[in-house]
Protein backbone atom coordinates (compact mmCIF):
# COMPACT_ATOMS: atom_id res chain seq x y z
CA UNK A 1 0.00 0.00 0.00
CA UNK A 2 2.51 2.39 1.02
CA UNK A 3 4.69 1.57 -2.50
CA UNK A 4 1.36 2.76 -4.04
CA UNK A 5 0.83 5.63 -1.92
CA UNK A 6 4.24 6.61 -3.50
CA UNK A 7 3.54 6.16 -6.98
CA UNK A 8 0.77 8.14 -7.37
CA UNK A 9 2.82 11.42 -5.27
CA UNK A 10 5.90 10.55 -7.64
CA UNK A 11 3.74 10.15 -10.92
CA UNK A 12 1.47 12.82 -9.79
CA UNK A 13 4.47 15.15 -9.25
CA UNK A 14 6.08 14.32 -12.78
CA UNK A 15 3.18 15.08 -14.43
CA UNK A 16 2.73 18.16 -12.62
CA UNK A 17 6.31 19.94 -14.15
CA UNK A 18 5.71 18.10 -17.47
CA UNK A 19 2.94 19.86 -18.26
CA UNK A 20 4.29 22.80 -16.85
CA UNK A 21 7.20 23.28 -19.21
CA UNK A 22 4.30 23.41 -21.79
CA UNK A 23 2.18 26.09 -20.21
CA UNK A 24 5.30 28.10 -19.72
CA UNK A 25 6.16 28.06 -23.55
CA UNK A 26 2.37 28.83 -24.03
CA UNK A 27 2.58 31.56 -21.46
CA UNK A 28 5.54 32.70 -23.01
CA UNK A 29 3.95 33.23 -26.31
CA UNK A 30 0.83 34.69 -24.83
CA UNK A 31 2.09 37.33 -22.70
CA UNK A 32 0.79 36.55 -19.34
CA UNK A 33 -2.07 36.88 -17.67
CA UNK A 34 -5.43 37.85 -18.79
CA UNK A 35 -7.43 40.72 -16.41
CA UNK A 36 -10.74 40.59 -14.81
CA UNK A 37 -11.63 37.04 -15.19
CA UNK A 38 -12.06 34.34 -12.82
CA UNK A 39 -11.90 30.58 -13.36
CA UNK A 40 -13.84 28.89 -10.66
CA UNK A 41 -12.69 24.92 -10.76
CA UNK A 42 -15.14 22.14 -9.09
CA UNK A 43 -13.20 18.44 -9.99
CA UNK A 44 -16.38 16.17 -9.55
CA UNK A 45 -20.24 16.92 -9.84
CA UNK A 46 -21.18 20.34 -9.61
CA UNK A 47 -24.95 19.68 -8.59
CA UNK A 48 -23.33 18.96 -5.18
CA UNK A 49 -21.15 22.03 -4.84
CA UNK A 50 -23.75 24.88 -4.33
CA UNK A 51 -20.93 27.21 -2.46
CA UNK A 52 -19.00 27.18 -5.54
CA UNK A 53 -22.21 28.09 -7.84
CA UNK A 54 -22.77 30.93 -5.62
CA UNK A 55 -19.50 32.20 -5.71
CA UNK A 56 -19.80 32.27 -9.42
CA UNK A 57 -22.84 34.03 -9.61
CA UNK A 58 -21.66 36.74 -6.88
CA UNK A 59 -18.63 37.21 -9.13
CA UNK A 60 -20.75 37.41 -12.44
CA UNK A 61 -23.17 39.99 -10.20
CA UNK A 62 -19.79 41.76 -10.04
CA UNK A 63 -19.24 42.05 -13.86
CA UNK A 64 -16.58 39.26 -13.87
CA UNK A 65 -16.14 36.94 -16.62
CA UNK A 66 -16.40 33.62 -14.95
CA UNK A 67 -15.16 30.32 -17.10
CA UNK A 68 -17.14 27.28 -14.56
CA UNK A 69 -15.41 23.55 -14.57
CA UNK A 70 -19.13 22.13 -14.33
CA UNK A 71 -22.37 23.29 -15.45
CA UNK A 72 -24.54 26.22 -14.87
CA UNK A 73 -26.34 28.84 -15.94
CA UNK A 74 -25.81 32.97 -16.14
CA UNK A 75 -25.16 34.96 -19.73
CA UNK A 76 -21.39 35.87 -17.54
CA UNK A 77 -20.09 32.19 -16.60
CA UNK A 78 -18.50 30.22 -19.23
CA UNK A 79 -19.06 26.86 -18.95
CA UNK A 80 -16.30 24.25 -18.80
CA UNK A 81 -17.80 20.35 -18.93
CA UNK A 82 -15.50 17.67 -16.79
CA UNK A 83 -16.04 13.93 -17.28
CA UNK A 84 -16.49 11.98 -14.05
CA UNK A 85 -14.47 9.25 -15.42
CA UNK A 86 -16.79 6.47 -14.31
CA UNK A 87 -14.88 3.60 -16.60
CA UNK A 88 -12.09 3.57 -14.74
CA UNK A 89 -13.56 2.12 -11.92
CA UNK A 90 -12.04 -1.39 -12.65
CA UNK A 91 -9.43 -3.50 -11.14
CA UNK A 92 -8.33 -3.16 -7.47
CA UNK A 93 -8.85 0.04 -5.57
CA UNK A 94 -5.53 0.72 -4.81
CA UNK A 95 -5.07 1.05 -8.36
CA UNK A 96 -7.95 2.82 -9.60
CA UNK A 97 -7.26 5.35 -7.39
CA UNK A 98 -3.79 5.68 -8.58
CA UNK A 99 -5.22 5.97 -12.37
CA UNK A 100 -7.79 8.23 -11.69
CA UNK A 101 -5.10 10.79 -9.96
CA UNK A 102 -3.34 10.55 -13.26
CA UNK A 103 -6.03 10.68 -15.47
CA UNK A 104 -8.14 13.75 -13.44
CA UNK A 105 -4.54 15.56 -13.47
CA UNK A 106 -4.23 15.13 -17.23
CA UNK A 107 -7.87 15.95 -17.69
CA UNK A 108 -7.79 19.36 -15.36
CA UNK A 109 -4.49 20.98 -17.13
CA UNK A 110 -5.92 20.04 -20.44
CA UNK A 111 -9.25 21.69 -19.98
CA UNK A 112 -7.20 24.55 -18.78
CA UNK A 113 -4.93 24.77 -21.94
CA UNK A 114 -7.41 24.45 -23.97
CA UNK A 115 -9.40 27.40 -21.90
CA UNK A 116 -6.50 29.48 -22.66
CA UNK A 117 -6.78 28.81 -26.84
CA UNK A 118 -10.54 30.17 -26.27
CA UNK A 119 -10.50 32.82 -23.59
CA UNK A 120 -7.78 35.11 -21.79
CA UNK A 121 -6.03 33.26 -19.34
CA UNK A 122 -7.70 33.86 -16.12
CA UNK A 123 -6.31 36.51 -13.03
CA UNK A 124 -8.07 34.09 -10.21
CA UNK A 125 -8.61 30.92 -9.97
CA UNK A 126 -11.27 29.36 -7.50
CA UNK A 127 -10.34 26.18 -6.11
CA UNK A 128 -13.03 24.02 -3.38
CA UNK A 129 -11.90 21.87 -1.33
CA UNK A 130 -14.25 19.33 0.23
CA UNK A 131 -14.45 15.80 -1.51
CA UNK A 132 -15.49 17.96 -4.91
CA UNK A 133 -12.99 18.15 -6.09
CA UNK A 134 -10.05 16.18 -4.11
CA UNK A 135 -7.14 18.06 -3.13
CA UNK A 136 -4.77 15.26 -5.06
CA UNK A 137 -4.75 15.82 -7.56
CA UNK A 138 -6.32 19.95 -8.09
CA UNK A 139 -4.59 21.79 -5.99
CA UNK A 140 -1.16 21.19 -7.89
CA UNK A 141 -2.67 21.65 -10.89
CA UNK A 142 -4.73 25.08 -9.79
CA UNK A 143 -1.15 26.28 -8.32
CA UNK A 144 0.74 25.44 -11.68
CA UNK A 145 -1.63 27.00 -14.67
CA UNK A 146 -2.15 30.07 -11.58
CA UNK A 147 2.19 30.18 -12.07
CA UNK A 148 1.88 29.87 -16.04
CA UNK A 149 -0.90 32.69 -16.24
CA UNK A 150 0.14 34.55 -13.47
CA UNK A 151 -2.68 34.27 -11.80
CA UNK A 152 -3.78 34.20 -7.75
CA UNK A 153 -4.99 31.56 -6.56
CA UNK A 154 -7.83 31.30 -3.73
CA UNK A 155 -8.74 27.92 -1.93
CA UNK A 156 -12.20 27.38 -0.22
CA UNK A 157 -11.90 25.04 2.07
CA UNK A 158 -14.95 23.54 2.92
CA UNK A 159 -13.71 20.39 4.66
CA UNK A 160 -10.39 18.34 4.44
CA UNK A 161 -10.30 15.89 1.42
CA UNK A 162 -8.69 13.67 3.29
CA UNK A 163 -10.94 13.08 6.14
CA UNK A 164 -13.43 12.46 3.60
CA UNK A 165 -11.10 9.65 2.42
CA UNK A 166 -10.37 8.46 5.70
CA UNK A 167 -14.10 7.37 6.30
CA UNK A 168 -13.42 4.87 4.02
CA UNK A 169 -9.60 3.72 4.50
CA UNK A 170 -8.97 4.95 7.72
CA UNK A 171 -6.85 7.50 8.77
CA UNK A 172 -3.72 5.57 9.35
CA UNK A 173 -4.17 4.35 5.80
CA UNK A 174 -1.33 5.00 3.52
CA UNK A 175 -2.94 6.57 1.05
CA UNK A 176 -4.81 9.05 3.71
CA UNK A 177 -1.38 9.43 5.17
CA UNK A 178 -0.30 11.11 1.69
CA UNK A 179 -3.66 13.08 0.98
CA UNK A 180 -3.13 14.52 4.20
CA UNK A 181 0.63 15.59 3.84
CA UNK A 182 -0.34 16.62 0.10
CA UNK A 183 -3.54 19.07 1.26
CA UNK A 184 -1.04 20.69 3.58
CA UNK A 185 2.11 21.09 1.22
CA UNK A 186 0.01 22.48 -1.41
CA UNK A 187 -2.02 24.35 0.74
CA UNK A 188 0.26 26.66 1.71
CA UNK A 189 1.30 27.92 -2.03
CA UNK A 190 -2.00 29.61 -2.58
CA UNK A 191 -2.31 33.47 -2.30
CA UNK A 192 -6.19 33.34 -0.70
CA UNK A 193 -7.62 31.28 1.38
CA UNK A 194 -11.15 30.97 2.53
CA UNK A 195 -13.18 28.50 5.01
CA UNK A 196 -16.73 28.13 6.64
CA UNK A 197 -15.89 28.19 9.99
CA UNK A 198 -13.77 29.82 12.48
CA UNK A 199 -12.62 26.44 14.21
CA UNK A 200 -11.34 25.72 10.75
CA UNK A 201 -9.60 29.02 10.39
CA UNK A 202 -7.79 28.42 13.66
CA UNK A 203 -6.99 24.56 12.46
CA UNK A 204 -5.78 25.12 9.43
CA UNK A 205 -3.44 28.25 11.07
CA UNK A 206 -2.31 26.29 13.84
CA UNK A 207 -1.79 22.56 11.96
CA UNK A 208 -0.83 24.27 8.55
CA UNK A 209 0.36 27.88 8.56
CA UNK A 210 -2.60 28.97 6.32
CA UNK A 211 -3.83 32.51 6.63
CA UNK A 212 -8.04 32.29 6.25
CA UNK A 213 -10.84 34.03 6.20
CA UNK A 214 -14.25 32.85 7.22
CA UNK A 215 -17.03 32.66 4.89
CA UNK A 216 -19.83 31.20 6.16
CA UNK A 217 -22.32 29.36 4.48
CA UNK A 218 -25.23 31.16 3.75
CA UNK A 219 -28.71 30.50 2.18
CA UNK A 220 -29.42 31.66 -1.63
CA UNK A 221 -32.43 34.70 -1.44
CA UNK A 222 -34.90 32.14 -3.01
CA UNK A 223 -34.82 30.31 0.58
CA UNK A 224 -37.51 31.54 2.89
CA UNK A 225 -40.88 30.62 4.57
CA UNK A 226 -43.13 29.52 2.00
CA UNK A 227 -46.58 31.31 1.47
CA UNK A 228 -49.77 29.17 2.54
CA UNK A 229 -51.21 29.48 -1.20
CA UNK A 230 -47.66 28.36 -2.41
CA UNK A 231 -47.63 25.32 0.14
CA UNK A 232 -50.97 24.56 -1.06
CA UNK A 233 -50.34 24.60 -4.83
CA UNK A 234 -47.25 22.31 -4.20
CA UNK A 235 -48.98 19.91 -2.05
CA UNK A 236 -51.72 19.70 -4.69
CA UNK A 237 -48.47 19.19 -7.62
CA UNK A 238 -47.02 16.46 -5.11
CA UNK A 239 -50.62 14.48 -4.34
CA UNK A 240 -50.61 13.39 -8.27
CA UNK A 241 -47.75 11.16 -7.46
CA UNK A 242 -47.28 10.69 -3.93
CA UNK A 243 -49.73 8.63 -1.56
CA UNK A 244 -48.89 10.83 1.59
CA UNK A 245 -49.67 14.03 -0.01
CA UNK A 246 -53.27 13.13 -0.89
CA UNK A 247 -55.75 13.78 1.72
CA UNK A 248 -58.52 10.89 2.69
CA UNK A 249 -61.62 13.39 1.68
CA UNK A 250 -62.82 13.76 -1.74
CA UNK A 251 -62.68 17.52 -1.84
CA UNK A 252 -60.63 18.55 -4.88
CA UNK A 253 -59.17 21.21 -3.65
CA UNK A 254 -57.86 19.56 -0.47
CA UNK A 255 -54.16 18.30 0.50
CA UNK A 256 -53.38 16.06 3.72
CA UNK A 257 -52.18 19.05 5.22
CA UNK A 258 -54.08 22.51 3.19
CA UNK A 259 -57.46 22.95 1.36
CA UNK A 260 -59.15 25.56 -0.01
CA UNK A 261 -62.35 27.16 0.26
CA UNK A 262 -63.88 27.13 -2.99
CA UNK A 263 -66.47 30.10 -1.59
CA UNK A 264 -63.95 32.71 -1.43
CA UNK A 265 -60.38 30.45 -2.43
CA UNK A 266 -59.01 31.24 1.38
CA UNK A 267 -56.26 28.53 2.10
CA UNK A 268 -56.88 27.28 5.11
CA UNK A 269 -54.54 24.39 7.09
CA UNK A 270 -56.07 21.33 7.58
CA UNK A 271 -57.36 19.97 11.04
CA UNK A 272 -55.92 17.33 12.57
CA UNK A 273 -52.60 17.55 10.08
CA UNK A 274 -49.77 15.73 10.30
CA UNK A 275 -46.25 16.88 11.06
CA UNK A 276 -43.76 17.45 7.94
CA UNK A 277 -40.71 16.28 8.63
CA UNK A 278 -38.12 16.84 6.19
CA UNK A 279 -34.34 15.22 5.92
CA UNK A 280 -32.18 16.13 2.97
CA UNK A 281 -29.46 13.68 2.43
CA UNK A 282 -26.79 12.28 -0.61
CA UNK A 283 -25.92 8.93 1.28
CA UNK A 284 -22.40 9.77 2.13
CA UNK A 285 -20.07 8.00 4.45
CA UNK A 286 -20.64 11.04 6.94
CA UNK A 287 -24.46 10.76 7.32
CA UNK A 288 -25.94 7.74 9.48
CA UNK A 289 -29.36 7.69 8.18
CA UNK A 290 -30.18 4.69 11.03
CA UNK A 291 -30.52 7.10 13.59
CA UNK A 292 -33.42 9.04 12.63
CA UNK A 293 -34.78 5.86 11.34
CA UNK A 294 -34.41 4.22 15.26
CA UNK A 295 -35.52 7.23 16.17
CA UNK A 296 -38.76 7.36 14.74
CA UNK A 297 -39.20 3.83 15.64
CA UNK A 298 -40.07 4.79 18.96
CA UNK A 299 -41.69 7.71 18.07
CA UNK A 300 -45.42 6.42 17.19
CA UNK A 301 -47.96 8.31 19.23
CA UNK A 302 -48.08 11.19 16.59
CA UNK A 303 -48.54 11.68 13.10
CA UNK A 304 -45.47 12.79 11.11
CA UNK A 305 -44.98 12.65 7.53
CA UNK A 306 -41.03 12.48 6.86
CA UNK A 307 -39.48 13.74 3.64
CA UNK A 308 -36.48 12.64 1.94
CA UNK A 309 -34.67 14.36 -0.45
CA UNK A 310 -32.04 14.06 -3.25
CA UNK A 311 -32.45 10.72 -3.24
CA UNK A 312 -29.88 7.77 -4.38
CA UNK A 313 -31.90 5.66 -1.99
CA UNK A 314 -35.01 5.08 -1.88
CA UNK A 315 -37.09 2.79 0.45
CA UNK A 316 -40.65 1.91 2.10
CA UNK A 317 -40.79 1.47 5.52
CA UNK A 318 -44.17 1.11 7.69
CA UNK A 319 -44.37 2.52 11.20
CA UNK A 320 -47.54 3.34 13.02
CA UNK A 321 -48.80 6.83 12.34
CA UNK A 322 -45.48 7.56 10.24
CA UNK A 323 -45.35 7.58 6.48
CA UNK A 324 -41.99 7.96 4.67
CA UNK A 325 -41.93 10.09 1.04
CA UNK A 326 -38.82 10.03 -1.02
CA UNK A 327 -39.93 12.47 -3.72
CA UNK A 328 -37.93 13.12 -6.78
CA UNK A 329 -38.56 17.29 -6.43
CA UNK A 330 -37.83 19.64 -9.23
CA UNK A 331 -34.97 22.59 -8.28
CA UNK A 332 -37.63 24.87 -7.80
CA UNK A 333 -39.72 22.60 -5.55
CA UNK A 334 -36.74 21.99 -2.86
CA UNK A 335 -37.04 25.32 -0.89
CA UNK A 336 -40.64 25.56 -1.41
CA UNK A 337 -40.65 22.48 0.56
CA UNK A 338 -38.22 23.51 3.23
CA UNK A 339 -40.18 26.74 3.52
CA UNK A 340 -43.62 24.42 4.12
CA UNK A 341 -42.47 21.83 6.52
CA UNK A 342 -42.28 21.94 10.29
CA UNK A 343 -38.81 20.47 11.33
CA UNK A 344 -35.74 19.53 9.40
CA UNK A 345 -33.63 16.86 10.30
CA UNK A 346 -29.81 17.09 9.91
CA UNK A 347 -27.61 13.58 10.55
CA UNK A 348 -24.34 15.37 8.86
CA UNK A 349 -20.86 14.10 11.08
CA UNK A 350 -18.31 16.17 9.97
CA UNK A 351 -15.22 13.78 8.92
CA UNK A 352 -13.44 16.58 10.22
CA UNK A 353 -15.10 18.02 12.85
CA UNK A 354 -14.44 21.49 11.08
CA UNK A 355 -17.05 22.50 8.43
CA UNK A 356 -20.92 22.85 8.67
CA UNK A 357 -24.18 21.31 7.02
CA UNK A 358 -25.14 23.27 4.23
CA UNK A 359 -28.49 21.62 4.31
CA UNK A 360 -28.94 23.28 7.64
CA UNK A 361 -28.23 26.81 6.25
CA UNK A 362 -30.86 26.26 3.34
CA UNK A 363 -33.82 24.96 6.12
CA UNK A 364 -32.68 28.17 8.92
CA UNK A 365 -33.09 30.64 5.52
CA UNK A 366 -36.58 28.97 5.64
CA UNK A 367 -37.28 29.87 9.07
CA UNK A 368 -37.17 25.82 8.99
CA UNK A 369 -36.50 25.05 13.19
CA UNK A 370 -33.78 21.77 12.83
CA UNK A 371 -32.88 19.11 15.02
CA UNK A 372 -29.02 18.28 14.09
CA UNK A 373 -26.65 15.33 15.42
CA UNK A 374 -24.10 16.64 17.94
CA UNK A 375 -19.83 17.05 16.66
CA UNK A 376 -17.51 19.53 17.46
CA UNK A 377 -18.12 22.62 15.95
CA UNK A 378 -21.76 22.69 15.39
CA UNK A 379 -22.82 25.26 17.70
CA UNK A 380 -21.12 27.81 15.10
CA UNK A 381 -24.37 27.26 13.34
CA UNK A 382 -27.13 25.59 15.57
CA UNK A 383 -27.92 27.09 18.64
CA UNK A 384 -29.48 24.78 21.13
CA UNK A 385 -32.94 25.07 22.11
CA UNK A 386 -32.41 28.58 20.48
CA UNK A 387 -33.24 28.05 16.66
CA UNK A 388 -33.20 23.90 16.98
CA UNK A 389 -31.65 21.23 19.04
CA UNK A 390 -29.26 18.84 19.25
CA UNK A 391 -28.60 15.41 19.59
CA UNK A 392 -26.15 12.72 20.12
CA UNK A 393 -27.97 9.67 19.75
CA UNK A 394 -31.62 8.06 18.17
CA UNK A 395 -32.87 7.35 21.26
CA UNK A 396 -32.28 11.81 22.43
CA UNK A 397 -33.27 11.92 19.03
CA UNK A 398 -36.73 10.21 19.55
CA UNK A 399 -37.17 12.21 22.70
CA UNK A 400 -36.97 15.78 21.17
CA UNK A 401 -39.52 14.25 18.38
CA UNK A 402 -42.24 13.45 21.08
CA UNK A 403 -41.76 16.68 22.86
CA UNK A 404 -42.29 18.41 19.78
CA UNK A 405 -44.86 16.44 18.22
CA UNK A 406 -46.39 14.97 20.88
CA UNK A 407 -49.75 17.61 20.93
CA UNK A 408 -49.28 18.93 17.26
CA UNK A 409 -50.77 20.74 15.95
CA UNK A 410 -52.84 22.15 18.59
CA UNK A 411 -49.96 23.11 20.66
CA UNK A 412 -46.62 24.11 18.48
CA UNK A 413 -44.98 25.43 21.53
CA UNK A 414 -41.13 25.26 21.34
CA UNK A 415 -41.38 25.06 17.05
CA UNK A 416 -43.30 28.30 16.93
CA UNK A 417 -41.00 29.77 19.10
CA UNK A 418 -37.50 28.29 17.34
CA UNK A 419 -39.11 29.62 14.20
CA UNK A 420 -39.64 33.05 15.82
CA UNK A 421 -36.01 32.98 16.27
CA UNK A 422 -35.13 32.24 13.37
CA UNK A 423 -37.02 34.86 11.73
CA UNK A 424 -36.29 37.26 13.81
CA UNK A 425 -32.27 37.11 13.45
CA UNK A 426 -32.25 38.55 10.31
CA UNK A 427 -29.55 36.41 9.24
CA UNK A 428 -27.57 37.22 6.49
CA UNK A 429 -27.98 35.82 2.71
CA UNK A 430 -25.16 34.92 0.44
CA UNK A 431 -24.80 37.92 -1.63
CA UNK A 432 -24.22 40.36 1.36
CA UNK A 433 -21.94 38.40 3.07
CA UNK A 434 -19.96 37.36 0.21
CA UNK A 435 -19.76 41.25 -0.79
CA UNK A 436 -18.55 41.73 2.89
CA UNK A 437 -15.87 38.86 3.08
CA UNK A 438 -14.95 38.42 -0.62
CA UNK A 439 -15.03 41.19 -2.23
CA UNK A 440 -12.54 42.86 -0.71
CA UNK A 441 -9.58 40.56 -1.52
CA UNK A 442 -10.30 41.22 -5.47
CA UNK A 443 -10.45 44.79 -4.34
CA UNK A 444 -6.83 44.80 -2.73
CA UNK A 445 -5.01 42.68 -5.11
CA UNK A 446 -6.19 45.37 -7.90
Amino acid sequence: MAAGGGAVAAIGAALVLAVAAALWWRWRRAGGGGEGRVCVAVLGDLGRSPRMQYHALSLARHGRGVSLLGYLRDDRIRVVPLSDLRWLRVGPKILQYVVKVIAQAIQLLYTMLQMEQAVLPCSYLFLFIKQNPPGLPSIAVAWVACLVWRSKLIIDWHNYGYTIMSLSHGRNHPLVRIAKWYEKLFGRLSDYNLCVTNAMKEDLWVNCKIKAVTLYDRPASYFKETPLELQHQLYMKLAKDYEPFKSVSSNAERSAFTEMDKRNGRVVKTRGRPALLISSTSWTEDEDFSVLLKALEDSTSFSIILIQSLLYFLCKLHFRHIQICTPWLEAEDYPLLLGSADLGVCLHKSSSGLDLPMKVVDMFGCCLPVCAIYFECLHELVKHDENGLIFRDSSELAEQLKMLFLEFPTLEGKLHNFRKNLCASKQLRWDESWDQTVLPLFMQSE
